[in-house]
């Protein structure tokens, strides 16, 4: 006799809240474990180091329009590009209003997932009062997050001085007065530790290994994203790349002429998307100085690819995440090094039929909504009604042959897709499932009610 489903669910970020949703409204027993007291995953602000990345002033880098789950709009009185706080009181009315509070186990660490002989799921957890327990599961669904392991850069030497990586860095006080700082990156924890930091510090320096397109919130008085949604899936991808380069070379000027930035060598879209609407402006003040990229340390002492030496206090390493699952036996599931993660529309295993990965992908636009789609996807396969492609190895060959859009390799884009070519897809994925998801409610307002009016 078949057992029922019973589905575990690691984290309570956004992602993991919309699994547990959408195992919800399937009627699935779902048991959420999250190592937080609180929903939010990486939204959820403290001062301290933890598993948040999010500083005192971070804002998302994607519209409110692209960004809210399609079924639970952001109320209509958030900005278009919604603070930390806002998105964390966001999240807790969503897990509110689809009861999800009830399903998850706050303070529980999950220690180690292992494969019984069956092929269900074995968690190890350790309680908030240090006890373990172990249960098991027939499905889980990782959604643990990818913006929470530091990646920090190796150079020759040593530095004296304070080194953080930006998922250390939670804001700026009277203590950076007078300091010179480095920031070491181009993505966008960069230009906003760059710029925040430039607002009190003395000297602000930008070391870029390569050129950056560095693309403002608000084009022609939209929102970036928003604007870019009206060109259709169909357009050729060099088509829309040279359009998006020759705009921003028309608003912008020549990035080494007139900034003293590395002239970028692909077009725009060929990386993930550094959104930012003060870097540039902050370097013709001269608020912030670009540098190349670092060679070695040398005490106080930061000796760059040109040979220049230049004296800081602080360095901020802005220099990524690994993709990393603790839980996991490394020889079973590692994707730490990959240059493509291989998984069927970034979510499903070619070995293991009960295991998915909600979230982990990087869109140029926002996770959540996706993640939701991913979710129902998963949530069909477990009560049969969608039926996984029969080689799955061969399908995830040809999805990593066949990216959206020509990413630099490397494991920065290792998870890249375009958001509205990956909606696509997953709503090909969702219609085999049975479901037919319509147009997106981005830039209709009152398709759906704000949550506080929701009952």
């Amino acid at each position: 006799m078949e057992k029922p489903s019973r589905v575990a669910v690691i984290g309570a970020g956004p992602s993991g809240l919309t699994a547990a949703k959408n195992c919800l409204e399937a009627d699935l027993d779902v048991t959420v474990f999250e190592q937080s007291d609180q929903v939010g995953g990486n939204w959820v602000f403290n001062s301290r180091t933890g598993h948040s990345s999010v500083y005192e002033n971070t804002h998302i880098i994607s519209s409110k329009a692209w960004s809210e789950y399609e079924d639970f709009p952001m109320p209509s009185d958030y900005p278009e590009y919604p603070s930390h706080r806002q998105l964390h009181a966001y999240f807790e009315h969503y897990a509110r209003h689809f009861g999800i509070l009830d399903v998850i186990r706050f303070e529980h660490w999950v220690d180690h997932v292992i494969r019984n002989e069956d092929g269900t799921w074995h968690l190890k957890v350790t309680r908030p009062d240090g006890a373990v327990v172990e249960e098991d599961f027939t499905h889980l669904m990782v959604a643990n997050g990818h913006h929470w392991k530091p990646k920090n850069p190796d150079y020759a030497g040593h530095f004296n001085g304070t080194w953080l990586h930006s998922h250390d860095f939670k804001g700026v006080s009277d203590e950076w007065r007078g300091k010179r700082v480095l920031v070491i990156g181009a993505g966008n924890s960069a230009c906003d530790v760059a710029v925040e930091t430039a607002r009190v510090a003395d000297h602000v320096a930008l070391s870029l290994r390569s050129g950056q397109w560095f693309m403002p919130k608000f084009m022609f008085g939209r929102p970036t994203d928003v604007l870019g949604s009206n060109m259709p899936t169909w357009v050729p991808n060099r088509i829309r790349q040279l359009l998006f380069t020759g705009l921003l070379k028309l608003l912008q000027g020549d990035y080494y002429r007139h900034y003293g930035l590395p002239r970028p060598r692909r077009l725009a879209l060929s990386h993930h998307p550094t959104i930012n609407s003060d870097l540039l402006d902050f370097v013709r003040h001269r608020r912030i100085h670009p540098r190349p990229a670092v060679r070695e340390l040398n005490g106080d002492t930061v000796i760059f690819q040109n040979d220049r030496e230049e004296a800081f206090d602080v360095v901020v390493a802005c220099t990524g995440f690994w993709i990393s699952f603790p839980f996991f036996d490394p020889a079973l599931i590692d994707f730490s090094d990959a240059e493509r993660v291989p998984l069927y529309r970034k979510m499903m295993h070619a070995d293991f039929t009960n295991l998915y990965f909600i979230g982990l992908f990087q869109p140029l636009g926002c996770i959540w909504p996706l993640a939701d789609y991913q979710a129902k996807l998963a949530c069909r396969e477990i009560l049969g009604y969608y039926a996984r492609p029969a080689n799955m190895r061969q399908a995830i060959e040809e999805e990593i042959a066949n990216p959206h859009l020509d990413f630099e390799a490397g494991g920065r884009h290792s998870t890249e897709v375009d958001y509205h070519k990956f909606r696509r897809d997953l709503k090909k994925e969702l219609r085999m499932a049975g479901i037919d998801i319509g147009r997106p409610p981005a830039g209709k307002p009152g398709r759906y009610k704000d949550f506080q009016n929701a009952s």
